[in-house]
């Protein structure tokens, strides 16, 4: 047969049996060529992989894929699994010098937790009246945090240090919806006051502020920013947001070109240039402008220091690691009131959360370029300096290199680097698909956040507890933090795919029954035998609503980390600022909507919802990444394809082919039109039957 034929030309005999089948979108084991590229082949259900060769493609097949390297160039495959074998020479995260590593990815977690939620300060808009008319006077305005008007919500525009501590910069901005946390100092909120009396009260040329962040003084009050001036507070939310945005997509692109290292370091100059500036700004003009710039650099730092920690570790404990940094940085969530207070002054706030990045400087000498990143991308001089110097620091013998890892490296020294933009991505099959889900993920779970956070705090629901500026601020920090918890539950149990599509459905069903639920409620709650009352709808508002923050919380965190798994090592930075930059977009939307003072709000949510349920079917197309190594290059990314969720019984069949099955047809085609004698009653699944 044509088919025995081929299977004996591309290396079996006669009596060869076929490979085992696999799972869908696992890769069988091929010969350990040093020219073959390398594949992901998944465990039993999808679970831990490892990496394997991929058997050479045969000749009819054609030639490589577009986005993948030619395999004639591909160097030792010993050098290209980093996970079997470079990391354990180097002892793992076991190794003294790599535990160190991995703090100072920590330590500067607290600084940016700090930036990323000083606009819930700088920015707070508070309470005002004319001066002189006293304090027990008529409000001249009430500002977006007013009970009637939940404006700036979710305001907290700080992107994530890590994907874990991203959902309350979506959703912790000013959600006070009452008198201000001075207790007796701020007047209690008014009824909300109609156009004409507000166009009146805004007759003043001077004002008196109660703000209840602990500040004596905030960029408001300082350059007067209500009334007719009160977009230019959302336009300086805009600066950052946009800031961050850019950052993330130029910075990821600049870091898998010139290495992380670079990227960090310029990220800390300028980030203690801009920062330090903005605490001397003369105008709110001056100020937006250079927190576009102080974003920017802080979105640098934020995705350099994740990749670096996802790349230092082994693949058991590279969630592990992330989630310790997303707790440190939820520290500095919580520890930010008592900054502020202790500060009492804009200026001198913005400066202590600038100051400490000073430490960082010295990371110029002792945290080295990314290990993975050389040996990805073939600069082999100097990934063996910096083999030498882990050695060195981990007071390793250089004989316990069992699998010779050095010899290999010695006979690539003269390979010239090969460096991957993200634009490469586009020429695959797979990869771009599960960085496009992901980025749909990520801008869903962060925009849906602000509809929760505002359906919460609204004017609809009046509860004693979330008066207070600070019992808001915290509440949103504890959904956040019980997010955390339940992530590090979750997926244990479940893994990434399952984790993330678990919290989708939570999501999905807590914006579903808040926008159906309560429109019912509140139907018959108007009848008056019904029952049913408007504190009953504003109890299953609250509850939604938790509901959602907890979840949606989680699906944007672990949207950011599974991208971060999926991503090859060439460009896992462009990929990384991808999936940041739509949860910018995301969080984009909620002061777009308080500067057009909640107009769209309903549009808002219903979008959202509908793209929760787009986001559950298209989990179900990623892999699942838990406890397989990371792969290196596009063609490991390419193969680093879906598996299903439950694993096959015993004795059943794929649906599918593997790669392996699918070369044994390659040539079938091309061999019909040479005429190489193929029996009439031949098919292209075997013989037909008579």
């Amino acid at each position: 047969m044509a088919i025995d034929r081929r299977r004996e030309a591309a290396g079996g005999g006669p009596g060869r049996q076929p490979p085992p089948a696999e799972e869908n979108g696992s890769l069988p084991p091929g010969d350990a060529a040093a020219s073959a590229p390398l594949g992901v082949r998944a465990g039993p259900g999808g679970g831990s992989g490892e990496i394997q060769p991929l058997p050479a493609p045969h000749p009819a097949a054609g030639g490589p894929h577009p986005g993948c390297s030619s395999a004639a160039a591909a160097p030792s495959l010993l050098l290209l699994d980093y996970d079997g074998s470079v990391l354990p020479f180097l002892g793992g995260l076991g190794g003294g010098y790599q535990k160190t590593l991995v703090l100072l990815t920590w330590i500067p977690a607290l600084f940016i937790g700090f930036s990323q939620f000083s606009d819930s300060f700088l920015l707070d808009q508070p309470n005002f009246w004319c001066r002189g008319a006293g304090k027990g006077a008529e409000l001249a305005g009430v500002t977006a945090t007013g009970r009637w008007d939940a404006g700036d919500l979710a305001n907290w525009t700080s992107p994530p240090t890590t994907p874990f501590s991203t959902a309350s910069w979506g959703a912790a901005g000013n959600l006070s919806n009452g008198s201000g946390g001075d207790g007796g100092d701020t007047p209690p909120l008014p009824s909300p006051p109609d156009k004409g009396d507000n166009a009146s009260n805004c007759d003043c040329h001077a004002w008196d502020y109660g703000i209840r962040t602990g500040l004596v003084q905030n960029v408001v009050s300082k350059w007067d920013l209500v009334c007719d001036n009160a977009w230019k507070v959302h336009i300086a939310k805009f600066s950052l947001l946009v800031g961050l945005i850019f950052g993330y997509l130029i910075t990821g692109c600049i870091a898998d070109w010139v290495g992380r290292r670079p990227v960090l370091l310029f990220s800390i100059i300028f980030i203690l240039i801009f920062g330090l500036t903005v605490a001397l700004s003369v105008n709110v003009t001056m100020f937006s402008t250079l927190r576009f710039f102080e974003g920017f650099c802080l979105a640098g730092i934020i995705l350099t220091l994740y990749a670096l920690r996802i790349e230092l570790c082994p693949p058991g404990k590279r969630f592990m690691i992330t989630m310790v940094a997303s707790f440190v940085a939820m520290a500095g969530q919580f520890l930010m009131p008592g900054l502020a207070a202790l500060c009492r002054d804009w200026q001198v706030l913005q400066a202590l959360i600038i100051c400490p990045f000073l430490l960082m400087l010295l990371y110029w000498s002792v945290f080295p370029e990314s290990l993975r990143w050389l040996m990805a991308t073939q600069q082999f001089e100097a990934a063996k300096k910096l083999i030498l110097h882990f050695t060195q620091k981990n007071c390793m013998n250089p004989e316990s290199d069992i699998k010779g890892v050095m010899p290999e490296l010695e006979k690539e020294l003269s390979r010239r680097p090969r460096k991957v933009c993200i634009v490469k991505v586009v020429g695959t099959r797979n990869l771009w698909k599960n960085i496009v889900v992901l980025c749909v993920n990520s801008l869903t779970g962060y925009g849906i956040h602000h509809c929760f956070a505002r359906s919460m705090m609204g004017h609809e629901v009046k509860v004693p507890l979330l008066e207070n500026f600070y019992a808001d601020y915290y509440t949103v920090a504890s959904i956040a933090l019980a997010s955390c918890l339940a992530m590090c539950l979750v997926v244990r149990l479940l893994g990434r795919r399952g984790g993330l599509l678990l919290f989708m459905i939570l999501t999905a069903l807590a914006s579903l029954l808040q926008l159906g639920l309560l429109n019912l409620i509140g139907k018959y709650s108007q009848h008056p035998d019904s029952g049913m009352s408007d504190s009953v709808k504003d109890k299953f508002s609250i509850t939604f609503s938790i509901v959602g923050m907890f979840a949606s919380h989680a699906v944007g965190s672990l949207s950011v980390f599974f991208c971060a798994e999926i991503t090859p090592t060439v460009i896992r930075c462009g990929g990384l600022g991808l999936v940041l930059a739509s949860a910018g977009f995301g969080m984009l939307t909620a002061p777009i909507i308080d500067l057009h003072n909640q107009k769209g709000y309903f549009l808002h949510h219903i979008i959202f919802a509908c793209c929760t349920l787009i986001c559950i079917i298209c989990i179900l197309l990623l892999p699942e990444s838990r406890n397989q190594n990371l792969p290196e290059n596009i063609s490991n990314g390419e193969h680093y394809t879906r598996q299903p969720l439950l694993p096959h019984k015993k004795g059943e069949q794929p649906l599918l082919l593997t790669n392996a099955e699918l070369k044994d047809y390659s040539g079938l085609h091309d061999a019909a039109t040479t005429g190489d004698g193929l029996p009439e009653n031949a098919t292209a699944n075997g013989m037909k039957s008579m």
